[in-house]
């Protein structure tokens, strides 16, 4: 089994690198781009886990204790089979 996590900052949290690359892609004449927001994208395999809600809740264990800072980041994910 597969799991796609992707950890953002928060909406609260001001974002330098996501308006360095707005700022990139409007200078090359993309002018309709509103906003940019850059986050980071994790592949996780896991083994032997059969169950798919036993899976779920590691990879909440691990994005929540491993992968993020609660206080200015975000997750979601997607588990793949």
């Amino acid at each position: 089994m597969k799991a796609l996590v992707i950890v953002r900052l928060k909406k609260t949290v001001l974002d330098p690198q996501g308006k360095a690359i707005q700022h990139a892609i409007e200078s090359l004449g993309y002018q309709s781009v509103l906003d940019v927001r850059q986050g980071k994208v994790f592949e996780i395999h896991l083994d032997a886990i059969e169950q798919e809600e036993a899976a779920r809740l590691e990879i909440e264990r691990i994005a929540s204790e491993v992968l993020t800072n609660p206080v200015i980041e975000e997750f979601s994910y997607e588990i793949q089979k």
